[in-house]
């Protein structure tokens, strides 16, 4: 009784959380013992739902006493195994969502259930080849109660407008909260910036010639509501141009400028364009919780960096910018997404390709935008000035580990936790380094409430349904109701208030728990999450194959969040405090209302309005759009594509029909077939509007 008071206290939890309102036991009667095979992972052999030989070695015993081999499932899957009477045969080839599709779509009677994109997944329904899970809602309780709680999420997922076709389960890594995060090294900003009196150094370098001109104004005066020190409170800080003038003009009105004079002028600006407000820990501007920093006074601040690295590193080199992996497209895609940020430019990290809302409500495409191009060309200034680092404009392998060990780099924009642990692992914490993730930056942003833009913080990178989801094969199933029916239950079961604790957390072996047998629990968004076990944590942190990195852990190990609902509580307990020190900054802005985000609905202001990861397109349409070659491999994300943005980035406008942003913009919109493109889309879009209005009238 006890154990099934503290499972109900936990389905409270996560009913608040996720705003699921229903529980009860599917409606899919099938066979025990139903084998589904499941041509299922994450992104690659070791983030399925078997062990492979790489994670498992010669057996491997985990936090929960049982020993696992090659071959054997996660323990995830064990419990769900279990709990739903099924056997799971493996058949994941280890291949991203896009590539296992790819893989099995001429065979598709060979599985049962498989990975791909939301775009892939939804056009193959739309062929007859994934079942329409939209039929069988009725008999999925949880599924179809958190639809239904959520239009957007349901909005998100529609294949097909004139039935209300869904064609795969949705993924969420974490719903409705921020996703990637600015992050610097602080401690090097502190040691430029604060202090009384002009900094001194030995010896620094001179700057490299200005190439980059300014994005703020020159002139005049900006406020910026941003939170109180404590953060108990907002208020207006303001930019005095008239009285310091625009930090970037006058570094280069300067002309030559060691890296000592370059820190004193960027002390006197904070001074003066903030009237003292910073003090003597003008630092604040860029990593306190009241920072207004922008995108001039970054790049005063990267070439105050990488000019005195005597100081900061004691060598003779610093780079500024850099991407997790910089010689891997998958993450130096991530150099574009920060300059939308800095530039005030959407799309550049939207739910479906780089497509937003714009104030007028159509859907409009960044590629096609000559906005986009005037950013990225101000991200090309950086690299001609030297504040990008250099492995990234040549494609070298060198990763932020290596940055952050050899204390080599400055600034990159990824996830909090996985790269905040480099802090226990890379960082000297007794010499004070630290990596944090810092405020969002100012910009102005054209929302529609005011012809001239606004200044304002904004994030483009916000939570929803992610880009990949599982679905059920046609073929696989065909004539065999007790395949079709245990797989439906297992999406059924994965949004359950049960389902979604294990698919985040892995088993109860895994959860703290107290002597009566229910969870302990701590304060997680204003909601009581479970406590992982110190077991797990210690295991988390000991295998020296993922040191601390929750995603791996969980996916590689335990084998949860792979697919479905993911609740953030286990990974912030997983996260290292310098990593919740930052993030928790960025809460408490977002909170405040500082920091303005896309919502997951259709907003009153379309402008905010997050676009689907999904649009429901025919199947004519779907294959109109996969003739347009050149539109879909030169903007690609993946680890070996090609993406035209990093290129102008790291070499300038070199492409043929590509001279400059104009230029750019005009030839994908006629060369690229950009314009039949976004025809085809905002077609989808006002009809998934129509179909909006009629489901939640």
């Amino acid at each position: 009784m006890k154990r099934l008071l503290s499972l109900m206290l936990v389905c409270a939890m996560v009913l608040s959380l996720f705003m699921v309102t229903a529980s009860a036991e599917s409606a899919l009667p099938y066979a025990e013992g139903t084998v589904l095979r499941m041509a299922t992972g994450y992104n690659n052999s070791k983030t399925g739902l078997f062990f492979d030989p790489e994670v498992a070695g010669e057996g491997i015993t985990l936090a929960d006493g049982k020993t696992y081999n090659s071959g054997d499932l996660k323990p995830t899957w064990v419990a769900v195994q279990e709990k739903l009477n099924v056997v799971f045969e493996d058949k994941y080839q280890g291949n991203s969502a896009s590539k296992e599709f790819d893989y099995w779509k001429e065979q598709l009677d060979q599985v049962d259930m498989l990975s791909g994109t939301a775009a892939k997944l939804s056009e193959a329904g739309e062929a007859g080849l994934v079942i329409n899970i939209a039929e069988y809602l009725d008999q999925m309780p949880n599924f179809k109660a958190y639809l239904d709680e959520n239009p957007i999420v349901k909005l998100s997922i529609t294949g097909n407008t004139d039935t209300g076709a869904i064609y795969f389960s949705p993924y969420f890594d974490g719903v409705n909260d921020i996703e990637r995060m600015p992050l610097m090294r602080v401690d090097w900003v502190e040691k430029l910036l604060n202090g009384e009196g002009e900094f001194t150094a030995d010896a620094s370098k001179e700057l490299a010639p200005a190439v980059y001109t300014p994005y703020m104004p020159t002139e005049g005066k900006v406020e910026i509501e941003t939170p109180t020190a404590d953060g108990t409170a907002t208020e207006i800080v303001t930019k005095d141009y008239d009285k310091a003038g625009n930090i970037v003009a006058k570094m280069n009105d300067a002309g030559a400028l060691d890296g000592v004079a370059a820190v004193n002028m960027l002390r006197t600006y904070i001074d003066e364009a903030y009237d003292g407000y910073y003090g003597t820990n003008r630092a604040d501007l860029f990593i306190g919780q009241n920072a207004a920093w922008d995108a001039d006074e970054l790049v005063a601040l990267l070439r105050c960096v990488v000019s005195n690295p005597q100081t900061l590193n004691g060598t003779d080199t610093i780079q500024g910018l850099f991407s997790r992996e910089d010689a891997n497209n998958q993450r130096r895609v991530d150099m574009f997404r920060f300059a939308g940020h800095l530039f005030g430019v959407r799309g550049m990290e939207s739910r479906q390709d780089y497509l937003y809302v714009d104030t007028d409500g159509e859907l409009h495409d960044a590629r096609q935008e000559v906005a986009t191009y005037e950013a990225l060309e101000r991200m090309h200034a950086l690299a001609e000035e030297g504040l990008i680092s250099q492995a990234f404009i040549n494609g070298e392998d060198v990763k932020t580990a290596n940055y952050l060990e050899q204390d080599l780099g400055f600034m990159h924009y990824d996830y909090n936790q996985t790269q905040t642990l480099y802090n226990e692992t890379k960082l000297d914490n007794a010499a004070g380094e630290k990596y944090m993730a810092v405020m969002v930056p100012v910009a102005r942003w054209f929302d529609g409430t005011d012809e001239n833009g606004v200044y304002m913080r904004f994030t483009e990178s916000w939570r929803s349904v992610k880009t990949d989801g599982w679905g059920i094969s046609k073929a696989g199933v065909a004539g065999n109701d007790d395949k079709l029916y245990a797989a439906l239950s297992l999406i059924d079961y994965a949004y359950s208030d049960e389902g979604t604790i294990l698919m985040s957390y892995g088993p109860d072996a895994f959860i703290k728990t107290n002597a009566d047998g229910s969870y302990v629990t701590f304060l997680f968004n204003g909601k009581e999450m479970p406590e992982i076990a110190d077991a797990t944590r210690e295991e988390l942190w000991g295998l020296p194959s993922i040191t601390g990195n929750y995603t791996n852990y969980a996916r590689q190990y335990l084998g949860s969040t792979l697919s479905f609902m993911k609740s953030q509580a286990f990974e912030y307990q997983c996260t290292h405090e310098v990593g919740r020190e930052g993030a928790g900054r960025i809460s408490t802005a977002i909170g405040l209302g500082t920091i303005k985000h896309p919502e997951l609905a259709v907003a009153e202001n379309q402008w905010y309005t997050s676009v689907p990861t999904v649009l429901p397109t025919t199947t004519n349409e779907n294959q109109e759009l996969g003739t347009y070659t050149e539109l879909n491999s030169k903007f690609q994300s993946g680890k070996d594509q090609e993406n035209a943005f990093v290129d102008i980035i790291a070499s300038g406008f070199t492409a043929e029909g590509m001279g400059d942003p104009e230029e750019a913009a005009e030839y994908v919109t006629d060369n690229m077939m950009g314009a039949q493109y976004l025809d085809i889309k905002e077609g989808a879009w006002e009809a998934l509007l129509d179909y909006y209005a009629e489901i939640t009238e």
